[in-house]
Protein backbone atom coordinates (compact mmCIF):
# COMPACT_ATOMS: atom_id res chain seq x y z
CA UNK A 1 0.00 0.00 0.00
CA UNK A 2 2.82 2.40 0.87
CA UNK A 3 4.60 1.68 -2.41
CA UNK A 4 1.44 2.13 -4.47
CA UNK A 5 0.69 5.44 -2.73
CA UNK A 6 4.23 6.65 -3.38
CA UNK A 7 4.15 5.52 -7.02
CA UNK A 8 0.80 7.19 -7.63
CA UNK A 9 2.03 10.43 -6.08
CA UNK A 10 5.41 10.56 -7.81
CA UNK A 11 4.22 9.44 -11.23
CA UNK A 12 0.89 11.30 -11.06
CA UNK A 13 -0.94 8.13 -12.00
CA UNK A 14 -4.26 9.66 -11.06
CA UNK A 15 -3.90 11.96 -14.06
CA UNK A 16 -3.71 8.88 -16.30
CA UNK A 17 -7.03 7.46 -15.12
CA UNK A 18 -5.97 5.46 -12.05
CA UNK A 19 -8.84 5.68 -9.57
CA UNK A 20 -7.70 6.81 -6.14
CA UNK A 21 -9.40 7.03 -2.76
CA UNK A 22 -9.25 10.82 -2.63
CA UNK A 23 -10.19 12.94 0.38
CA UNK A 24 -10.90 10.97 3.54
CA UNK A 25 -12.46 13.02 6.38
CA UNK A 26 -10.28 13.19 9.47
CA UNK A 27 -11.30 13.35 13.10
CA UNK A 28 -13.49 11.22 15.32
CA UNK A 29 -17.28 11.08 14.78
CA UNK A 30 -19.36 13.17 17.16
CA UNK A 31 -21.48 11.58 19.86
CA UNK A 32 -25.17 12.10 19.18
CA UNK A 33 -28.44 10.29 19.73
CA UNK A 34 -30.19 8.89 16.65
CA UNK A 35 -33.27 10.66 15.31
CA UNK A 36 -36.45 9.55 17.07
CA UNK A 37 -38.75 10.09 14.10
CA UNK A 38 -41.64 7.61 13.90
CA UNK A 39 -41.97 8.04 10.12
CA UNK A 40 -38.26 7.44 9.61
CA UNK A 41 -38.38 4.35 11.83
CA UNK A 42 -41.27 2.94 9.77
CA UNK A 43 -39.39 3.61 6.53
CA UNK A 44 -36.27 1.90 7.86
CA UNK A 45 -37.99 -1.06 9.54
CA UNK A 46 -37.69 -3.39 6.53
CA UNK A 47 -34.09 -2.55 5.60
CA UNK A 48 -33.08 -2.61 9.27
CA UNK A 49 -34.49 -6.10 9.72
CA UNK A 50 -32.66 -7.34 6.63
CA UNK A 51 -29.40 -5.67 7.68
CA UNK A 52 -29.61 -7.19 11.16
CA UNK A 53 -30.18 -10.70 9.77
CA UNK A 54 -27.39 -10.38 7.21
CA UNK A 55 -25.05 -8.93 9.82
CA UNK A 56 -25.70 -11.71 12.28
CA UNK A 57 -25.36 -14.43 9.64
CA UNK A 58 -22.12 -12.91 8.38
CA UNK A 59 -20.68 -12.54 11.87
CA UNK A 60 -21.52 -16.07 12.95
CA UNK A 61 -20.28 -17.49 9.65
CA UNK A 62 -16.84 -15.89 9.85
CA UNK A 63 -16.62 -16.65 13.57
CA UNK A 64 -17.36 -20.34 13.00
CA UNK A 65 -14.91 -20.50 10.10
CA UNK A 66 -12.07 -18.97 12.09
CA UNK A 67 -12.92 -20.93 15.24
CA UNK A 68 -12.78 -24.18 13.27
CA UNK A 69 -9.21 -23.41 12.20
CA UNK A 70 -8.20 -23.52 15.88
CA UNK A 71 -10.62 -26.27 16.91
CA UNK A 72 -12.65 -23.87 19.00
CA UNK A 73 -16.37 -23.25 19.25
CA UNK A 74 -18.44 -20.11 19.49
CA UNK A 75 -21.59 -19.14 21.35
CA UNK A 76 -24.02 -17.58 18.83
CA UNK A 77 -26.05 -16.04 21.67
CA UNK A 78 -22.98 -14.20 22.95
CA UNK A 79 -22.17 -13.10 19.41
CA UNK A 80 -25.68 -11.66 19.14
CA UNK A 81 -25.33 -9.80 22.45
CA UNK A 82 -21.97 -8.39 21.38
CA UNK A 83 -23.36 -7.25 18.03
CA UNK A 84 -26.34 -5.63 19.73
CA UNK A 85 -24.13 -3.69 22.15
CA UNK A 86 -21.81 -2.61 19.34
CA UNK A 87 -24.72 -1.39 17.22
CA UNK A 88 -26.19 0.59 20.11
CA UNK A 89 -22.80 2.28 20.58
CA UNK A 90 -22.53 2.88 16.83
CA UNK A 91 -26.00 4.45 16.73
CA UNK A 92 -24.89 6.94 19.37
CA UNK A 93 -21.77 7.94 17.43
CA UNK A 94 -23.26 8.40 13.94
CA UNK A 95 -21.68 5.14 12.80
CA UNK A 96 -22.63 2.43 10.34
CA UNK A 97 -24.39 -0.79 11.39
CA UNK A 98 -21.77 -3.02 13.02
CA UNK A 99 -21.01 -6.60 12.07
CA UNK A 100 -18.12 -9.03 12.09
CA UNK A 101 -16.73 -8.43 8.62
CA UNK A 102 -15.01 -11.18 6.64
CA UNK A 103 -12.07 -9.11 5.43
CA UNK A 104 -11.26 -7.40 8.73
CA UNK A 105 -11.68 -10.58 10.74
CA UNK A 106 -9.42 -12.60 8.45
CA UNK A 107 -6.74 -9.90 8.46
CA UNK A 108 -6.88 -9.84 12.24
CA UNK A 109 -6.70 -13.64 12.39
CA UNK A 110 -3.80 -13.87 9.95
CA UNK A 111 -1.93 -11.26 11.97
CA UNK A 112 -1.97 -13.64 14.93
CA UNK A 113 -4.77 -12.22 17.07
CA UNK A 114 -5.58 -14.53 19.99
CA UNK A 115 -7.63 -12.51 22.50
CA UNK A 116 -10.23 -9.69 22.54
CA UNK A 117 -7.33 -7.31 23.23
CA UNK A 118 -6.66 -7.40 19.50
CA UNK A 119 -9.95 -5.57 18.97
CA UNK A 120 -8.91 -2.88 21.44
CA UNK A 121 -5.57 -2.35 19.71
CA UNK A 122 -7.34 -2.26 16.35
CA UNK A 123 -9.69 0.42 17.65
CA UNK A 124 -6.75 2.47 18.94
CA UNK A 125 -4.98 2.09 15.61
CA UNK A 126 -8.04 3.16 13.67
CA UNK A 127 -8.49 6.14 15.99
CA UNK A 128 -4.91 7.29 15.45
CA UNK A 129 -5.22 6.75 11.70
CA UNK A 130 -8.47 8.72 11.61
CA UNK A 131 -6.88 11.64 13.41
CA UNK A 132 -3.46 11.73 11.75
CA UNK A 133 -3.09 9.50 8.71
CA UNK A 134 -6.11 10.15 6.50
CA UNK A 135 -4.26 12.73 4.33
CA UNK A 136 -1.74 10.02 3.40
CA UNK A 137 -4.54 7.88 1.93
CA UNK A 138 -5.45 10.46 -0.69
CA UNK A 139 -3.31 8.82 -3.39
CA UNK A 140 -4.12 5.23 -2.45
CA UNK A 141 -5.30 3.44 -5.64
CA UNK A 142 -8.68 1.80 -5.26
CA UNK A 143 -7.25 -1.26 -7.02
CA UNK A 144 -4.72 -1.68 -4.20
CA UNK A 145 -7.43 -1.27 -1.60
CA UNK A 146 -9.55 -3.88 -3.39
CA UNK A 147 -6.58 -6.25 -3.64
CA UNK A 148 -5.99 -6.19 0.11
CA UNK A 149 -9.60 -7.19 0.73
CA UNK A 150 -9.56 -9.90 -1.95
CA UNK A 151 -6.33 -11.43 -0.61
CA UNK A 152 -7.69 -11.38 2.94
CA UNK A 153 -10.98 -13.05 2.06
CA UNK A 154 -9.51 -15.47 -0.48
CA UNK A 155 -8.60 -17.96 2.25
CA UNK A 156 -12.31 -18.32 3.07
CA UNK A 157 -13.31 -19.24 -0.47
CA UNK A 158 -13.93 -22.96 -0.78
CA UNK A 159 -15.21 -23.93 -4.22
CA UNK A 160 -14.89 -27.64 -3.41
CA UNK A 161 -18.30 -27.37 -1.72
CA UNK A 162 -19.88 -27.22 -5.19
CA UNK A 163 -18.47 -30.62 -6.11
CA UNK A 164 -19.37 -32.09 -2.73
CA UNK A 165 -22.96 -30.87 -2.79
CA UNK A 166 -23.44 -31.94 -6.43
CA UNK A 167 -22.36 -35.45 -5.51
CA UNK A 168 -24.28 -35.61 -2.23
CA UNK A 169 -27.49 -33.67 -2.92
CA UNK A 170 -28.67 -31.94 -6.08
CA UNK A 171 -31.13 -29.88 -4.02
CA UNK A 172 -28.35 -28.54 -1.78
CA UNK A 173 -26.25 -27.83 -4.88
CA UNK A 174 -29.13 -25.77 -6.27
CA UNK A 175 -29.39 -23.70 -3.08
CA UNK A 176 -25.63 -23.13 -2.90
CA UNK A 177 -25.38 -22.20 -6.60
CA UNK A 178 -28.26 -19.74 -6.46
CA UNK A 179 -26.79 -18.13 -3.33
CA UNK A 180 -23.37 -17.73 -4.94
CA UNK A 181 -24.70 -16.39 -8.25
CA UNK A 182 -27.13 -13.99 -6.57
CA UNK A 183 -24.38 -12.71 -4.25
CA UNK A 184 -21.95 -12.13 -7.11
CA UNK A 185 -24.59 -10.55 -9.32
CA UNK A 186 -26.70 -8.51 -6.91
CA UNK A 187 -24.88 -8.28 -3.58
CA UNK A 188 -24.72 -10.03 -0.22
CA UNK A 189 -28.22 -9.05 0.92
CA UNK A 190 -29.92 -10.41 -2.21
CA UNK A 191 -27.67 -13.49 -2.23
CA UNK A 192 -28.36 -14.51 1.35
CA UNK A 193 -32.08 -13.75 1.00
CA UNK A 194 -32.23 -15.84 -2.17
CA UNK A 195 -30.40 -18.68 -0.45
CA UNK A 196 -32.80 -18.65 2.49
CA UNK A 197 -35.85 -18.51 0.21
CA UNK A 198 -34.61 -21.37 -1.98
CA UNK A 199 -33.76 -23.47 1.07
CA UNK A 200 -37.26 -22.99 2.47
CA UNK A 201 -38.86 -23.92 -0.86
CA UNK A 202 -36.67 -27.02 -1.18
CA UNK A 203 -37.53 -28.02 2.39
CA UNK A 204 -41.25 -27.72 1.68
CA UNK A 205 -40.84 -29.65 -1.57
CA UNK A 206 -38.85 -32.43 0.08
CA UNK A 207 -41.09 -32.81 3.11
CA UNK A 208 -44.30 -32.57 1.07
CA UNK A 209 -43.46 -35.95 -0.50
CA UNK A 210 -41.68 -37.74 2.36
CA UNK A 211 -40.04 -41.11 2.06
CA UNK A 212 -42.49 -43.85 3.02
CA UNK A 213 -41.36 -47.46 3.13
CA UNK A 214 -43.53 -50.56 3.07
CA UNK A 215 -41.85 -52.72 5.70
CA UNK A 216 -41.60 -56.37 6.65
CA UNK A 217 -40.04 -58.55 9.34
CA UNK A 218 -36.37 -59.46 8.90
CA UNK A 219 -36.00 -63.20 9.50
CA UNK A 220 -34.64 -64.13 12.92
CA UNK A 221 -35.01 -60.61 14.33
CA UNK A 222 -37.61 -58.19 15.62
CA UNK A 223 -36.58 -55.55 13.09
CA UNK A 224 -38.74 -54.25 10.25
CA UNK A 225 -37.10 -53.00 7.08
CA UNK A 226 -38.01 -51.74 3.60
CA UNK A 227 -39.26 -54.58 1.41
CA UNK A 228 -37.41 -53.01 -1.53
CA UNK A 229 -34.05 -53.30 0.19
CA UNK A 230 -34.18 -56.47 2.32
CA UNK A 231 -35.46 -60.04 2.34
CA UNK A 232 -38.38 -59.77 4.75
CA UNK A 233 -41.59 -61.52 5.72
CA UNK A 234 -44.90 -59.79 5.04
CA UNK A 235 -48.53 -60.64 5.68
CA UNK A 236 -51.40 -60.44 3.17
CA UNK A 237 -53.66 -59.36 6.04
CA UNK A 238 -51.45 -56.65 7.56
CA UNK A 239 -50.01 -53.68 5.65
CA UNK A 240 -47.20 -51.91 7.50
CA UNK A 241 -45.77 -48.59 6.35
CA UNK A 242 -43.04 -46.48 7.92
CA UNK A 243 -43.26 -42.69 7.53
CA UNK A 244 -39.82 -41.07 7.61
CA UNK A 245 -40.94 -37.51 8.21
CA UNK A 246 -43.04 -35.45 10.59
CA UNK A 247 -46.63 -35.12 9.43
CA UNK A 248 -47.91 -31.62 8.69
CA UNK A 249 -50.16 -29.76 6.27
CA UNK A 250 -47.81 -30.09 3.28
CA UNK A 251 -47.60 -33.90 3.30
CA UNK A 252 -50.84 -34.97 4.98
CA UNK A 253 -52.66 -35.50 1.67
CA UNK A 254 -49.69 -37.43 0.28
CA UNK A 255 -49.97 -39.90 3.18
CA UNK A 256 -53.70 -40.31 2.56
CA UNK A 257 -53.24 -41.04 -1.13
CA UNK A 258 -50.45 -43.53 -0.46
CA UNK A 259 -52.48 -45.51 2.08
CA UNK A 260 -55.64 -45.51 -0.06
CA UNK A 261 -53.69 -46.72 -3.07
CA UNK A 262 -52.00 -49.54 -1.15
CA UNK A 263 -55.26 -50.65 0.46
CA UNK A 264 -57.07 -50.71 -2.89
CA UNK A 265 -54.43 -53.08 -4.27
CA UNK A 266 -54.83 -55.66 -1.45
CA UNK A 267 -58.10 -57.61 -1.35
CA UNK A 268 -57.25 -59.67 1.77
CA UNK A 269 -56.15 -56.70 3.85
CA UNK A 270 -57.62 -56.34 7.34
CA UNK A 271 -55.14 -54.06 9.13
CA UNK A 272 -53.01 -51.00 8.33
CA UNK A 273 -50.14 -50.16 10.70
CA UNK A 274 -48.37 -46.80 10.47
CA UNK A 275 -44.91 -47.04 12.06
CA UNK A 276 -44.20 -43.61 13.55
CA UNK A 277 -40.63 -44.03 14.80
CA UNK A 278 -39.44 -41.12 12.61
CA UNK A 279 -42.46 -38.87 13.21
CA UNK A 280 -41.50 -36.04 15.56
CA UNK A 281 -44.67 -34.01 15.19
CA UNK A 282 -48.23 -34.26 13.89
CA UNK A 283 -49.88 -30.92 13.26
CA UNK A 284 -53.62 -30.19 13.16
CA UNK A 285 -53.92 -30.70 9.40
CA UNK A 286 -52.17 -34.06 9.56
CA UNK A 287 -54.38 -35.08 12.48
CA UNK A 288 -57.45 -34.35 10.37
CA UNK A 289 -55.99 -36.51 7.61
CA UNK A 290 -55.42 -39.38 10.05
CA UNK A 291 -59.01 -39.05 11.21
CA UNK A 292 -60.20 -39.18 7.60
CA UNK A 293 -58.04 -42.25 6.92
CA UNK A 294 -59.39 -43.92 10.03
CA UNK A 295 -63.01 -43.31 8.97
CA UNK A 296 -62.49 -44.36 5.36
CA UNK A 297 -60.64 -47.56 6.29
CA UNK A 298 -63.32 -48.37 8.83
CA UNK A 299 -65.94 -48.08 6.09
CA UNK A 300 -63.89 -50.56 4.04
CA UNK A 301 -63.62 -53.02 6.95
CA UNK A 302 -59.94 -52.26 7.63
CA UNK A 303 -58.60 -51.20 11.01
CA UNK A 304 -55.96 -48.49 11.44
CA UNK A 305 -53.14 -49.00 13.97
CA UNK A 306 -50.16 -46.92 15.07
CA UNK A 307 -46.84 -48.13 16.43
CA UNK A 308 -43.70 -46.67 18.03
CA UNK A 309 -45.19 -43.23 18.64
CA UNK A 310 -42.79 -40.88 20.40
CA UNK A 311 -43.74 -39.52 23.81
CA UNK A 312 -44.26 -35.84 22.87
CA UNK A 313 -46.40 -36.87 19.88
CA UNK A 314 -48.49 -39.18 22.05
CA UNK A 315 -48.94 -36.43 24.63
CA UNK A 316 -50.53 -34.21 22.00
CA UNK A 317 -52.70 -36.99 20.58
CA UNK A 318 -54.02 -37.75 24.05
CA UNK A 319 -55.33 -34.20 24.25
CA UNK A 320 -57.70 -34.98 21.37
CA UNK A 321 -60.42 -37.59 20.85
CA UNK A 322 -58.56 -39.22 17.94
CA UNK A 323 -57.37 -42.17 20.02
CA UNK A 324 -60.91 -42.74 21.26
CA UNK A 325 -62.19 -43.10 17.69
CA UNK A 326 -59.20 -45.07 16.43
CA UNK A 327 -60.49 -48.38 15.11
CA UNK A 328 -57.25 -50.19 15.92
CA UNK A 329 -54.62 -50.01 18.66
CA UNK A 330 -51.46 -48.11 19.52
CA UNK A 331 -48.53 -50.54 19.86
CA UNK A 332 -45.29 -49.95 21.69
CA UNK A 333 -43.27 -51.59 18.90
CA UNK A 334 -43.81 -52.63 15.31
CA UNK A 335 -42.91 -56.22 16.23
CA UNK A 336 -45.63 -56.28 18.87
CA UNK A 337 -48.13 -54.98 16.33
CA UNK A 338 -47.18 -57.61 13.75
CA UNK A 339 -47.28 -60.53 16.20
CA UNK A 340 -50.62 -59.39 17.61
CA UNK A 341 -52.30 -58.87 14.24
CA UNK A 342 -50.76 -61.89 12.46
CA UNK A 343 -49.12 -64.45 14.79
CA UNK A 344 -48.22 -66.60 11.76
CA UNK A 345 -46.01 -63.91 10.23
CA UNK A 346 -42.75 -65.59 11.29
CA UNK A 347 -43.68 -68.70 9.30
CA UNK A 348 -44.54 -66.94 6.05
CA UNK A 349 -42.13 -67.05 3.07
CA UNK A 350 -39.62 -64.27 2.61
CA UNK A 351 -39.97 -61.74 -0.16
CA UNK A 352 -37.02 -61.02 -2.44
CA UNK A 353 -36.20 -57.34 -2.97
CA UNK A 354 -36.01 -56.21 -6.59
CA UNK A 355 -32.52 -56.01 -8.07
CA UNK A 356 -31.08 -52.60 -8.80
Amino acid sequence: MALSIAATRLLSLDEYGVAIVGDVPSGLPPLALPAFDAGLWIDLAGPALLISIIGFVESVSVAQTLAAKKRQRIEPDQELIGLGAANIASACSTGYPVTGGFARSVVNFDAGAETPAAGAFTAIGIGVATLLLTPLLFFLPKATLSATIIVAVLSLVDLSILKKTWTYSKADFTAVSITILATLGFGVEVGVSAGVAVSILLLLLRTSRPHMAVIGLVDGTEHFRNILRHRVRTSPHVFSIRVDESLYFANARFLEDRIYGEVAARDELCHVVIMCSAVNEIDASALESLEAVNERLDAAGVKLHLSEIKGPVMDRLQKTDFLLHLTGEVFLSQYQAAMTLDPDLAGRPESTPPQA
